[in-house]
C-alpha cells in the first residue's frame, strides 16, 4: 500500500463506516464510546477504524486519549 498522502486519505475514506465517523466528528468531539454506539461494532473494530482516520491525518486524539475531533 502506498504510504503518500493523496493515498491515505482515499483509502481511509473508503470505507463507509470511516466516512460516517468522520462525518458524526464535524459536530464536534465525541468519545469512543459516544462513536461506537450507531454501529454494530465492537469497541476494537471502532478503534481499528480510528487509527486509519488518524494515520490519514483525518482526525487526531485528544488530550485525554478517549475523545476524537477533527483534525485541524
Amino acid at each position: 500500500m502506498s504510504t503518500d498522502n493523496l493515498s491515505l486519505t482515499l483509502s481511509a475514506l473508503a470505507h463507509p463506516a470511516r466516512r460516517s465517523i468522520l462525518a458524526r466528528l464535524t459536530g464536534g468531539e465525541l468519545t469512543v464510546s459516544e462513536l461506537t454506539e450507531p454501529f454494530d461494532m465492537t469497541g476494537p473494530a471502532i478503534t481499528k477504524h480510528l487509527n486509519v482516520l488518524e494515520r490519514a491525518g483525518l482526525i487526531e486524539r485528544l488530550r485525554d486519549a478517549q475523545r476524537r475531533g477533527p483534525a485541524g
